[in-house]
Formats: structure tokens, C-alpha cells, sequence
């Protein structure tokens, strides 16, 4: 069974719909990880996690082509970062979204791949689910915040707090397990944020262990000198493998409960 929206031919597509599939649109972005990463990090690992979870389950979800530009202006002071107007982003996936709803899907999942693209694909999420009137249900997740990643990433970190936020520990290992090929491991750095604690962030944790948190994007290039957040030095390929699976099955668990998910119909109580 075809799973890559691109290969099937337009009465494939509309089988896809008729069978009640999700759409799974992976989205990224391309910008500066450290000195040891290459540019499309954001992109191989969202992209890669969807491929698998979706060929996985073929007849249950559809890969979309993923939406590979995203928000990064902060990051503009390092070499290579390509952004997109934070306004044109969130209308431009919006409007993949509105037509893969024109076209009968009823259940769509933006996977993101970029910290700084999370507010705006909630809005587009939001923004979907507003303009079909509640027909279609539209969700974003980040590839690090399903549930059984975040379980196993407390068994398989070894950094702490911090050594995960960006082109760290996470990243890094899961880059090691996909394109082992493209990563300069003797140019790893383990670098972290000089903000105050209610202010740090770690992909896999979430949050604090306090459970506070607040947020604050300064320009990249005022808290890294690498382009590392966190602790990229102990990042292996063997943890890669087992966040990749992990991030895998996570996805797989979210997709199959926004298939099954039913909604009473709307109610005006004007």
C-alpha cells in the first residue's frame, strides 16, 4: 500500500481519504547546528521520523511532503539560516492544510522539527480546524514531545538539564543514527545558555523539574558561540538509534488516537 502522498495518482489520493487516513505533514527548517551538524538537521530528523512512522502504518496515515522552510529570523546571525515571515508561515501551512481538507482529510498532524516553529504551527493548527468550522481536526506536535520519547529519554540521556535544547545530546545522536557520514563529532561542543533557570529549556524534559517555565527567544548568537545549546559531546549513535525508535512508536501512538478520535458536533447556543 502507497504511503508517500506524492507517488499516488490523484484516485489514489482520494482512496486515501475515503479510507479515513491521517495526513502527516512533517515541517522544519534550515539553520545553524553548531560546528559539528550540518544545516538540515530540522529537516532529515522531522522528515525521517515520519517516514518510518507512516510506512508503519500504511493504512491508517499518509506522508505528505514535508514543508521544509520555517521561522528563524534569531538565527539569521549565523551563516546558512534561511527564515520565513512568521505571518507567511503560518498562512502558508495553513493553506496545505486547507487543502488537504478540500480534498475530504478529516484528521491532520503538523510534526515539527524546529523549537521556533512550534507557536506558529499551533496557530496554524488552530487556524485549520477554525476555518473548516470544526469538520477537520488539526493538531501540531513536536517529534521530541510524544509521549513514549519523553519516557525513554530519561533512560537514555546522560546529560542533564540543558544538554538536549538545540543541536545537543538528542539531535546530535539522532543525526548519528541517520547520517553518521555528515556529523564532525571532534568539533562537538557542549555549550549552554547563560539565562536565568526559569528561562532554560531542554527538548526532551520539557520543562523545568519544578515544573516552572517561561519563555524567551534572545537572538541566537547572544547565547551561543557555536550554535549549541546543550551538550552535544555526548551525543553516540547507539542512543540515536533508540531515541529514533522511541520518537517512532511515540508518533505512531499519537496518529492512531487522532484517527479514533470522535467529537460531538458543534452546538450555537446563541
Amino acid at each position: 500500500m502507497k504511503y508517500r502522498y506524492a507517488e499516488m495518482t490523484w484516485p489514489e489520493s482520494n482512496d486515501a481519504v475515503k479510507q479515513g487516513r491521517v495526513a502527516v505533514l512533517p515541517v522544519a527548517t534550515y539553520e545553524d547546528h553548531g560546528y559539528h551538524l550540518p544545516l538540515d538537521v530540522d529537516v532529515v530528523l522531522a522528515t525521517e521520523i515520519c517516514e518510518r512512522a507512516v510506512a508503519r502504518i500504511p493504512a491508517e496515515a499518509v506522508l505528505i511532503p514535508a514543508v521544509t522552510h520555517g521561522y528563524s529570523p534569531h538565527h539569521m546571525d549565523f551563516p546558512g539560516t534561511i527564515t520565513i515571515r512568521w505571518d507567511t508561515f503560518i498562512n502558508y501551512v495553513k493553506d496545505v492544510c486547507l487543502s488537504l481538507a478540500h480534498h475530504g482529510f478529516t484528521r491532520i498532524l503538523i510534526v515539527n522539527g524546529h523549537g521556533s516553529n512550534t507557536a506558529p504551527l499551533e496557530m496554524s493548527a488552530r487556524l485549520t480546524v477554525v476555518e473548516t468550522e470544526g469538520r477537520v481536526l488539526c493538531a501540531s506536535v513536536n517529534h521530541w514531545g510524544v509521549r513514549k520519547l519523553r519516557e525513554a529519554g530519561k533512560q537514555i540521556r546522560t546529560s542533564d538539564f540543558g544538554g538536549t535544547s538545540h543541536a545537543g545530546e538528542y539531535e546530535t545522536s539522532l543525526y548519528l543514527a541517520l547520517r553518521p557520514d555528515l556529523v564532525q563529532m571532534d568539533k562537538a561542543v557542549d555549550e549552554r545558555t547563560p539565562l536565568p533557570p526559569s528561562f532554560q529549556t531542554d527538548l526532551l524534559a520539557g520543562k523545568r523539574p519544578d515544573g516552572s517555565i517561561a519563555t524567551l527567544m534572545p537572538y541566537w548568537s547572544s547565547m551561543s558561540t557555536s550554535g549549541v545549546r546543550g551538550d552535544a559531546t555526548k551525543a553516540t549513535r547507539e542512543k540515536g538509534e533508540r531515541f529514533l525508535e522511541a520518537a517512532v512508536e511515540g508518533l505512531i501512538e499519537l496518529v492512531q488516537e487522532l484517527k479514533t478520535m470522535e467529537l460531538p458536533p458543534r452546538q450555537d447556543h446563541h
